[in-house]
């Protein structure tokens, strides 16, 4: 990664390429980004950019708000953000990401048209990050509509992996999530309707555990 020695410095001198710098550049900072920072802890993170991790993460999450409907690195800045957000004793980061409304663009991307089944994949995983923190964290993407984002994501996408990854999702946000039960479960029933016989049979397999 363009950080040299975890100093103040070379923090400024990133945040200043990030700033500067055209779609090409800022890729090419995300992805040393995901190589160095895969499986660190939040802590860690914060020493690699000498606690100021929180100045990358709000210009990362800007541009994903900026750039996420014409499709600009979307999967990457996802994985990036995936990287703050599921690091261990990172809830700092995990409560940034949420205050800037980082669900309601992720839920956005399953169901954009022009959006990429890889891009629909990152855009799982984050949440499922999201709703692997605990059940308040599940409430409120549900309360962000997200379980219709995500069925209707299960049901139209053409990718196995795309919808294994939806099929996941739903069964997490329907674990210890008793106020959206009902819900869940009504979707899942609509889903054994759907066009897709993948779908119809991920639904049913889901029913069988949440039930």
């Amino acid at each position: 990664m363009p950080i040299v020695g975890n100093d103040t410095a070379s923090v400024r001198k990133l945040l200043h390429q990030w700033d500067h710098g055209n779609k090409q550049v800022r890729a090419r900072i995300l992805e040393d980004f995901i190589v160095t920072n895969q499986n660190k802890t939040g802590p860690e993170i914060e020493n690699e950019f000498a606690q100021s991790a929180s100045l990358f993460l709000t210009r990362l999450t800007a541009w994903l708000r900026m750039t996420y409907m014409i499709g600009t690195h979307v999967g990457l800045q996802l994985k990036a953000i995936a990287i703050f957000v599921g690091a261990s004793s990172g809830h700092k980061f995990l409560t940034e990401f949420l205050e800037v409304g980082g669900v309601l663009s992720v839920l956005e991307i399953l169901g954009l048209k022009q959006a990429k089944e890889e891009d629909k994949v990152e855009a799982l995983k984050l949440l499922m990050h999201i709703a692997n923190s605990g059940r308040r964290y599940k409430e409120l993407i549900c309360e962000s509509f997200g379980i219709r984002a995500v069925a209707e994501c299960l049901a139209k996408s053409t990718s196995e992996e795309t919808q294994d990854c939806a099929k996941t999702l739903i069964q997490e946000l329907s674990n210890g999530n008793p106020k959206f039960e009902v819900q869940i479960y009504k979707a899942l029933i609509a889903l054994l309707r759907a066009a897709s016989p993948k779908a119809q049979q991920m639904a049913a397999e889901t029913l069988r555990i949440v039930q």
